[in-house]
């Protein structure tokens, strides 16, 4: 082949291709036409079902949008239900009462601690003030005495925090913690945590035998050994004198902080014993007054306890009424709650919340699944008007309808052994606002 003829033969190669490459072109569009009359995707194989690329892509959408999509909040009504609290987006595990009987104090897993204003329970909007628990979240918290702080306990941190609140031009507050944590100090899980109206000390319990009792300051002032095998429960009494706590053994103990005078600490010493159950002790409470106490057990009980006794002089406590929880006898945890007045006592067992008439030993009232999770925490505000309960995200509120029967019961009892008119017509006024209490929505049918 001579070099002359190059040029004509690369030119002839160059109008194939591109006429090659024109046909396929035309092909390939006429196929993506016929795809589209069809209804089938570009994307879809002939069998109908997606490629790898484009199903990696549906699923990745619905990852995402199933994490979007917060979950559904348990739904529980029932006629005494007075109010559902409903701004933590975790489970709640605790709450406390101020002694000014004005806010609720709730922690959950959502690293914040909201305070509800107590006046606004019943209204149609519940509004709270968030306090947030940087780097970790509360699983215990605690008003102040004076309900210008509250202290928490840390999940992660294993330490009390203190939060001072500064009240605003607003109304508001302002949360603030204070630089430094307490010390670590428990080896076990804690489990309670309290302070002492006095505002002398603080108590902290573990799930071991230790409970530590401290200065408000941070310095441990005594470790008390429990001999429970394990701790269940643990509270300071409303009295602000005494500590007691319970476990795998029978009884509930309870010691005397007992401070000088001039307000130093000296010592605790054991004041008496709760002794009659048969089995384990899962938890106690005291009454507003700290002169009657409650427990409940494994095995099937619940008692009312007569504690105004001179135990320096060894006078045990009274036993004043022994009542049937068949549910506690299973339980691995039992929530308690006694009311200001000692009238009503609440018993938790999984979701559901159980109320007693104390005077009579009978069971008023049953609230069957509560929350969507078994009940955290149980407690009553400081007036008797309500019992809290806290289990998933929300906090309900009930309205004390046995509670106000009792009262009327009382009242009526004391009318009828009345001496004189000036009693008589006393206790009358009473009886009178007793019934009309009952005569409240939500107070009975």
């Amino acid at each position: 082949m001579e070099f002359s003829q190059i040029p004509e033969l690369m030119g002839l190669s160059l109008l194939l291709g591109l006429l090659a490459l024109m046909a396929t072109a035309a092909v390939a569009r006429g196929w993506l036409r016929a795809e589209d009359r069809s209804g089938r995707p570009a994307c879809q194989k002939a069998n109908g079902f997606p490629s790898d690329k484009s199903s990696g892509s549906k699923k990745q959408k619905q990852q995402q949008r199933i994490r979007k999509e917060k979950p559904q909040q348990h739904n529980f009504t029932h006629r005494l239900l007075a109010a559902a609290l409903k701004s933590h987006s975790g489970n709640i595990s605790c709450m406390d009462f101020s002694s000014n009987g004005k806010y609720l104090a709730t922690c959950a897993d959502d690293r914040t601690v909201r305070i509800w204003s107590t006046k606004d329970f019943l209204q149609r909007e519940h509004r709270s003030m968030r306090a947030n628990v940087e780097l970790d979240h509360a699983t215990l918290v605690r008003f102040s005495p004076d309900c210008r702080a509250f202290i928490v306990w840390l999940a992660n941190g294993d330490t009390l925090r203190v939060f001072k609140m500064t009240k605003r031009e607003d109304g508001g507050y302002t949360f603030t913690a204070t630089p430094e944590d307490f010390p670590k100090k428990h080896k076990a899980p804690v489990i309670d945590i309290g302070i002492a109206d006095t505002g002398k000390f603080i108590m902290t319990a573990s799930s071991d035998t230790t409970v530590l009792i401290w200065s408000l300051k941070g310095q441990v002032l005594s470790t008390i050994n429990t001999n429970q095998m394990n701790n269940t429960h643990a509270a300071v009494s409303p009295c602000g004198r005494f500590v007691a706590s319970c476990g795998f053994t029978p009884d509930v103990k309870v010691w005397e902080v007992c401070f000088g005078k001039k307000g130093e600490f000296q010592e605790v010493v054991r004041a008496f014993e709760l002794k009659g159950h048969s089995a384990a002790v899962l938890s106690f409470a005291f009454s507003n007054d700290s002169r009657r106490m409650a427990s409940v057990s494994k095995d099937g009980t619940w008692k009312l306890w007569d504690t105004d006794v001179e135990y320096k002089k060894q006078q045990d406590p009274y036993l004043l009424r022994t009542g049937r929880f068949e549910e506690a006898a299973g339980a691995a945890l039992c929530r308690l709650a006694l009311s200001p007045d000692a009238q009503v006592l609440a018993l938790a067992s999984g979701s559901s919340i159980h109320l007693y008439n104390t005077r009579r030993g009978e069971k008023e009232e049953c609230f069957e699944q509560v929350h969507g999770e078994c009940i955290a925490d149980l407690s009553f505000d400081i007036t008797g008007r309500f019992l809290a309960s806290c289990g998933d995200r929300a906090v309900r509120l009930f309205h004390n309808t046995p509670g106000h029967r009792a009262v009327v019961e009382e009242m009526q009892g004391l009318l009828k052994r009345a001496s004189n008119d000036s009693t008589r017509q006393r206790l009358q006024q009473q009886l009178t606002q007793a019934q009309e209490a009952l005569k409240r929505p939500g107070a009975e049918d």
